[in-house]
Parts: structure tokens; sequence; C-alpha cells
């Protein structure tokens, strides 16, 4: 393995600025209009509003949050070169690691960003949802730094098979709810339709806005999906492109991430992405969802709701619909119905392409990458490793393939253990 370093950004990349069509706008869940950014500040502080309509290419990072991000980042670019000889491969496999995170993935990216501007207006609780957990505990750590607290509720199928994450979330001074849960109207109405279901990310986000939106004082985070989370998570995208310039390449050939709801996928290929439609590059992207969930490569792209319970704004995204509850797969950060609505507007436009990866093909491609390179990757991640050893295998003779591996699988071995 060979790292590469770089220095962290000062600024995040919006590719809202850049897109040659502009975005849909999100619609009033109730009138069915556009969305005003009044109508969002139940939920959100005015900074985060305004980021999530924001047109502007670069948005200044707070000294605060770049003092936090300088913790762990820049996060390494690894050269693969174990994984390349396993492979036989004559590519060159690059690996964008944010497993080195506190929290193990790339979630702290954008949960210290919205900690920070919700601590500076004076919250002091926020609520959240969260699948395999990486972003609870991620959202609960940032919390943890700048005096709040967090209330998760944790989609069922995850909670019952990941109890670490849980456990994270508490020693970081934050609650975790198993998702639905009695604790809400949205809860109780679901578990009185389906007592055993298994949960989905649709479900829990209504029981987090819920209590954000009757509650005193409280604001709702989310971890993927809205525009403001995408624009943090470019820091990603920009380390790596810094980072392979230092190696001698000036763009990637091919560039393949997992994808749920978008923000891993977005943070590592939004600012490549800007740089071919600004400087003319022409790297290839790949979004990789599971099988089990295909919310691109199968959903349709209309306006939907973000949440079971008809609480949130309506987007336009690639959506399997609100009430979709798909397979208690592993790799529970990739089961959410949509897809965030910039990820799908690029895919619209052709500036990114989609593959689908079945859960056992992803998890022999973890375990590959795991005993030539030595890191476990998250269950997420495999996806996006999958799609890429596929293409390795019969890949021109030089070609560069950078990989976002969003997360490290410690906390996943159990799901690991079923697929052995």
């Amino acid at each position: 393995m060979t790292r590469i370093g770089s220095a962290t950004p000062t600024h995040w990349y919006n590719l809202a600025a850049d897109f040659p069509e502009p975005l849909p706008p999100a619609l009033h869940p109730g009138t069915g209009q556009p969305l005003e950014p009044a109508d969002l500040e139940p939920l959100f502080p005015r900074a985060l509003i305004e980021q999530e309509v924001s047109t502007e290419r670069f948005i200044e990072i707070p000294e605060a949050v770049q003092e936090v991000y300088a913790k762990w980042r820049p996060s390494p670019l690894i050269r693969a070169d174990r994984l390349e000889r396993a492979l036989g491969t004559s590519a060159r496999i690059f690996y964008k690691y944010e497993g080195v995170s506190p929290a193990g993935s790339h979630k702290p990216n954008t949960a210290i960003a919205q900690a920070w501007y919700n601590a500076q207006e004076g919250t002091t609780r926020l609520t959240t949802e969260t699948g395999a957990g990486q972003w609870g505990a991620s959202l609960a750590l940032a919390c943890s730094l700048f005096g709040m607290t967090c209330e998760v509720w944790q989609v069922r199928a995850s909670y019952e098979a990941k109890p670490y994450r849980r456990h994270q979330m508490e020693v970081y001074g934050s609650t975790c709810h198993s998702s639905p849960s009695e604790l809400t109207e949205a809860g109780r109405a679901l578990l009185a339709a389906d007592p055993q279901t298994t949960g989905s990310l649709g479900m829990a986000i209504s029981e987090a806005v819920e209590v954000a939106a009757t509650s005193e004082g409280v604001h709702y985070a989310l971890g993927s999906v809205l525009n403001h989370v995408m624009l943090h998570q470019t820091v990603i995208g920009q380390e790596a492109i810094a980072q392979l310039h230092a190696a001698g390449v000036e763009a990637p050939d091919v560039v393949f991430g997992c994808a749920g709801g978008g923000s891993n996928l977005a943070g590592l290929t939004f600012p490549i992405i800007g740089r071919n439609l600004t400087e003319g590059t022409a790297s290839r992207v790949v979004a990789c969802e599971p099988a089990a969930c295909p919310t691109i490569t199968q959903g349709e792209y209309r306006y939907d709701y973000g949440d079971v319970a008809g609480l949130t704004p309506m987007l336009k995204m690639h959506t399997l619909g609100a009430d979709f509850v798909p397979p208690a797969i592993h790799a529970g950060g990739l089961r959410y119905h949509g897809m965030s609505p910039m990820v799908s507007h690029a895919v619209e436009l052709g500036l990114m392409e989609a593959v689908a990866v079945s859960q056992d093909e992803a998890f022999a491609a973890g375990i590959t990458f795991a005993r030539a390179e030595g890191i476990i990757p998250a269950p997420e991640s495999t996806h996006a490793v999958a799609a890429a050893l596929a293409h390795a295998r019969d890949a021109a003779d030089g070609e560069v393939i950078l990989i976002g591996l969003s997360g490290n699988g410690v906390l996943d071995l159990p799901a690991y253990e079923a697929y052995l």
C-alpha cells in the first residue's frame, strides 16, 4: 500500500453551480408548491437552509469545523498495489479511505458541520434516523463535541443486528431507539399495521422528523439525500483530486462509489464531475447500489416523499416508493427507498451511471479486498469494491481506477461471519 498526502480543503464544492440544467426544486408536502426557505426553519438552522438552496460554487468551511476535520483529514488515498497483484490487473487502483474518522466512516464530514451550525443557533438536541448506525454514531460524536445530544431512531433490522453501533452512540452521550417505535404517532401506526416489520429508513425518518417538529428547541439532522449534506461531503473528492495529482494522475479514468442516499458517492464524485464539466476531463463515474434496493437502476425518476408518513418535502429523485421496505440486507446504510436529488439529477443528465450489486458479490469482493489490502470494508463500501474489481479484471493497461471506501467494517463482522 502506498499512501499519498495532501492538504484539507478550506471550502466545500457545490455541483449545483455547474449543472447544465438547474436542479428541480423541492415541493411543500401540503401545497405541492416549490418550497420556501422559511418552510424548513422548524427543522434546520438558517445557515444550512441557505446551503440547501445555494448555487454558489464554493462555500467556506467554518474554522471551527476545519479544526475538527484536522483530527483525521485529509483521509488517505492509497495505491492498492497488493490488490492489483492479486487480481493480475495492469490497471492502477487507488482507494480513498474514509474509515479513519473517529466514527469509522465518511459521515462525520457532514455531522460535524450540521452540529456546529445548530449549536450556533442555540440548539441543544437533534433528532435523526440511521440505518447501519454509521450516521447515528457520527452525529452523536459531533453533538458531544459541541455540547449537544441527539436522539436516534435506528432501523429495526440494523438495531438488532448491530448492537455495537448503539453502544457507540451511548458512549458519546446520545440515545438510540429501534424503529418503528412506540414513542411516536408514526411509529405506533406502522407497528399497528405490521408488528413484525424490519423497519426502513423512511419509517425512521418519519419518527425523527415528528419529534423535531413537535418539540421546542429541537432540530432534525439528515445524514444523506439533501443538498447541504452532499455539499459537506465534497472534501472527499477535492482531497482525492489533489492526492491523485501528487501521484502523477491528472484524472481517474473511472470512479466507483457505493450509493444509498448518495452522500458518500456525491462527496467523492461531485468534484470530479465538476472538473469534467468545467475543465474537459473525462472521468467515468459509477454509482454502485445493492440489488435488493435498486433505487437508480430500477426506481422511477419522479417527485416522492422522503419518509413513509409524508412529513418531509417532496423531492425529485429516483425512488422505489416511500412505502418500499427493502430486505434486511447487511448493508443497512444502503436501504433507502430514494436517492439524493443531486445524484438523481446527475444521472438524468448523463453525468453518472449506475450498477446494482448482489449481497454475495459484494461480500466476496470485500473479503478479496481485506485479504489483499488488510482493511475490512464496511458492507456498504463492498458494493463499490465489487464493481471496481469486476471492471479491473478487463481494464486497459495503465487505466486509473478510483474506489470510494466509505468506512471500515470492524463493527460489521457478524455480517461477514454470516457470509463466510
